[in-house]
Protein backbone atom coordinates (compact mmCIF):
# COMPACT_ATOMS: atom_id res chain seq x y z
CA UNK A 1 0.00 0.00 0.00
CA UNK A 2 3.00 2.48 0.89
CA UNK A 3 4.21 1.73 -2.66
CA UNK A 4 0.85 2.55 -4.53
CA UNK A 5 0.61 5.85 -2.21
CA UNK A 6 4.26 6.80 -3.00
CA UNK A 7 3.33 6.67 -6.70
CA UNK A 8 0.34 8.63 -6.70
CA UNK A 9 1.81 11.17 -5.10
CA UNK A 10 4.75 10.67 -7.65
CA UNK A 11 1.76 11.02 -10.27
CA UNK A 12 -0.07 14.49 -8.55
CA UNK A 13 3.38 16.23 -8.18
CA UNK A 14 4.41 15.17 -11.89
CA UNK A 15 0.72 16.61 -13.31
CA UNK A 16 1.21 19.75 -10.70
CA UNK A 17 4.98 20.52 -12.60
CA UNK A 18 3.42 19.73 -15.99
CA UNK A 19 0.37 21.88 -14.89
CA UNK A 20 3.39 24.82 -13.96
CA UNK A 21 5.19 24.58 -16.53
CA UNK A 22 2.03 24.48 -19.65
CA UNK A 23 0.97 27.79 -17.57
CA UNK A 24 4.68 29.60 -17.89
CA UNK A 25 4.87 29.06 -21.69
CA UNK A 26 1.09 29.85 -22.31
CA UNK A 27 1.69 32.94 -20.50
CA UNK A 28 5.02 33.83 -22.64
CA UNK A 29 4.05 36.71 -24.85
CA UNK A 30 5.25 37.61 -28.03
CA UNK A 31 6.43 41.42 -27.40
CA UNK A 32 4.72 43.99 -28.78
CA UNK A 33 5.36 45.89 -32.24
CA UNK A 34 4.35 48.87 -33.75
CA UNK A 35 3.72 48.98 -37.15
CA UNK A 36 6.25 49.29 -40.04
CA UNK A 37 4.65 51.81 -42.34
CA UNK A 38 3.85 55.36 -41.13
CA UNK A 39 3.69 58.25 -42.31
CA UNK A 40 3.87 60.84 -39.71
CA UNK A 41 2.13 63.78 -41.61
CA UNK A 42 -1.03 61.87 -42.67
CA UNK A 43 -1.50 60.96 -39.07
CA UNK A 44 -1.44 64.21 -38.22
CA UNK A 45 -5.07 66.10 -37.23
CA UNK A 46 -7.89 65.37 -35.11
CA UNK A 47 -8.62 61.88 -33.85
CA UNK A 48 -11.40 60.42 -31.64
CA UNK A 49 -11.66 57.96 -28.84
CA UNK A 50 -13.63 55.20 -29.82
CA UNK A 51 -12.04 53.00 -26.90
CA UNK A 52 -9.56 52.58 -24.19
CA UNK A 53 -8.15 50.72 -21.09
CA UNK A 54 -8.58 52.53 -18.12
CA UNK A 55 -5.64 54.86 -16.65
CA UNK A 56 -5.23 56.91 -13.83
CA UNK A 57 -4.75 59.82 -15.76
CA UNK A 58 -8.22 59.54 -18.04
CA UNK A 59 -10.21 58.94 -14.83
CA UNK A 60 -12.24 62.19 -14.76
CA UNK A 61 -12.63 61.94 -18.53
CA UNK A 62 -16.58 60.40 -19.28
CA UNK A 63 -17.13 61.59 -23.00
CA UNK A 64 -16.08 63.36 -25.79
CA UNK A 65 -12.29 62.59 -25.89
CA UNK A 66 -10.29 63.52 -28.53
CA UNK A 67 -6.31 64.10 -29.69
CA UNK A 68 -5.29 66.29 -32.28
CA UNK A 69 -1.41 66.19 -33.50
CA UNK A 70 0.57 68.67 -35.06
CA UNK A 71 3.96 68.87 -36.44
CA UNK A 72 5.85 71.35 -34.75
CA UNK A 73 9.33 70.21 -36.09
CA UNK A 74 11.46 67.64 -37.56
CA UNK A 75 11.30 66.22 -34.20
CA UNK A 76 8.43 67.17 -32.12
CA UNK A 77 4.99 66.55 -32.55
CA UNK A 78 2.14 68.63 -30.32
CA UNK A 79 -0.53 66.82 -28.86
CA UNK A 80 -3.61 68.43 -27.71
CA UNK A 81 -6.38 66.17 -25.51
CA UNK A 82 -9.60 67.11 -24.10
CA UNK A 83 -12.60 65.47 -22.77
CA UNK A 84 -15.64 65.76 -20.96
CA UNK A 85 -15.96 65.19 -17.36
CA UNK A 86 -19.19 63.97 -15.54
CA UNK A 87 -20.12 67.59 -14.19
CA UNK A 88 -19.90 68.86 -18.17
CA UNK A 89 -16.53 70.35 -17.59
CA UNK A 90 -14.09 69.82 -20.52
CA UNK A 91 -10.39 68.97 -19.14
CA UNK A 92 -7.53 70.13 -21.83
CA UNK A 93 -4.08 68.92 -21.84
CA UNK A 94 -1.33 69.85 -24.05
CA UNK A 95 1.78 67.06 -24.49
CA UNK A 96 5.07 66.68 -26.91
CA UNK A 97 5.58 63.54 -28.83
CA UNK A 98 9.00 63.13 -30.42
CA UNK A 99 10.59 59.75 -31.93
CA UNK A 100 11.47 57.07 -29.18
CA UNK A 101 15.13 56.91 -30.42
CA UNK A 102 14.49 53.34 -31.79
CA UNK A 103 14.48 54.33 -35.41
CA UNK A 104 11.10 52.77 -36.21
CA UNK A 105 9.00 55.71 -37.29
CA UNK A 106 5.63 54.95 -35.24
CA UNK A 107 7.59 54.07 -31.81
CA UNK A 108 6.92 57.33 -30.67
CA UNK A 109 7.19 59.00 -26.93
CA UNK A 110 5.21 61.59 -25.01
CA UNK A 111 5.02 63.82 -22.63
CA UNK A 112 2.70 66.01 -20.70
CA UNK A 113 5.00 67.30 -17.63
CA UNK A 114 6.51 71.01 -17.60
CA UNK A 115 8.96 71.40 -20.88
CA UNK A 116 11.79 71.45 -17.54
CA UNK A 117 11.18 67.87 -16.90
CA UNK A 118 12.10 66.52 -20.59
CA UNK A 119 15.54 65.64 -19.63
CA UNK A 120 14.12 63.37 -17.37
CA UNK A 121 13.36 60.06 -18.98
CA UNK A 122 10.07 58.89 -16.39
CA UNK A 123 7.81 61.67 -18.18
CA UNK A 124 8.19 60.06 -21.10
CA UNK A 125 5.68 57.45 -22.10
CA UNK A 126 5.67 55.20 -24.79
CA UNK A 127 2.91 55.56 -27.87
CA UNK A 128 3.44 53.21 -30.58
CA UNK A 129 0.79 52.73 -33.14
CA UNK A 130 -0.27 48.98 -32.97
CA UNK A 131 -2.66 48.94 -35.93
CA UNK A 132 -3.44 51.67 -38.69
CA UNK A 133 -5.73 51.16 -41.92
CA UNK A 134 -4.40 52.04 -45.46
CA UNK A 135 -6.71 54.89 -45.24
CA UNK A 136 -5.57 56.33 -41.56
CA UNK A 137 -8.95 56.48 -40.81
CA UNK A 138 -8.64 53.98 -37.70
CA UNK A 139 -5.56 53.43 -35.11
CA UNK A 140 -4.75 51.99 -32.31
CA UNK A 141 -2.23 52.71 -29.96
CA UNK A 142 -0.67 51.30 -27.15
CA UNK A 143 2.59 50.59 -25.58
CA UNK A 144 4.77 47.75 -25.66
CA UNK A 145 3.87 46.40 -21.57
CA UNK A 146 0.03 46.10 -22.86
CA UNK A 147 -0.64 48.84 -19.89
CA UNK A 148 -2.12 51.17 -21.95
CA UNK A 149 -4.32 51.05 -25.58
CA UNK A 150 -6.38 53.15 -27.11
CA UNK A 151 -8.45 52.77 -30.49
CA UNK A 152 -8.69 56.09 -32.04
CA UNK A 153 -10.98 57.31 -35.17
CA UNK A 154 -11.40 60.04 -37.78
CA UNK A 155 -15.23 59.99 -36.97
CA UNK A 156 -16.73 59.82 -33.55
CA UNK A 157 -18.64 56.16 -34.86
CA UNK A 158 -16.84 53.14 -36.36
CA UNK A 159 -18.64 50.77 -38.05
CA UNK A 160 -19.21 47.39 -36.02
CA UNK A 161 -17.58 45.36 -38.78
CA UNK A 162 -14.24 47.40 -38.38
CA UNK A 163 -14.39 47.71 -34.88
CA UNK A 164 -14.83 43.74 -34.17
CA UNK A 165 -11.61 43.09 -37.07
CA UNK A 166 -10.11 45.50 -35.03
CA UNK A 167 -10.70 43.71 -31.44
CA UNK A 168 -9.63 40.30 -33.17
CA UNK A 169 -6.18 41.47 -34.29
CA UNK A 170 -5.39 43.17 -30.70
CA UNK A 171 -6.42 40.29 -29.19
CA UNK A 172 -3.68 38.35 -31.22
CA UNK A 173 -1.09 40.78 -29.90
CA UNK A 174 -2.00 40.19 -26.43
CA UNK A 175 -4.05 42.51 -25.34
CA UNK A 176 -7.16 42.13 -22.98
CA UNK A 177 -9.85 43.61 -24.98
CA UNK A 178 -12.23 42.44 -22.36
CA UNK A 179 -10.80 45.11 -20.24
CA UNK A 180 -11.64 48.30 -23.13
CA UNK A 181 -14.12 51.03 -21.93
CA UNK A 182 -15.97 52.81 -24.96
CA UNK A 183 -15.68 56.60 -24.91
CA UNK A 184 -18.92 57.79 -25.97
CA UNK A 185 -18.77 60.78 -28.23
CA UNK A 186 -20.47 63.93 -28.30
Amino acid sequence: MKRNSYFQWLRWITLLLLSLIHTGFARAETPVKSISEFELPRYMGSWYEIAKLPNWFQRKCVKGTQATYKVLGPKQIEVFNKCTTQTGEVIQAIGLARPNGSGLPAQLEVRFAPAWTAWLPLVWGAYWVLDLDPDYQLAAVGDPSRTYLWILSRTPQVSTAQYEALLKRLTVMGFDIGQLEKTPQN
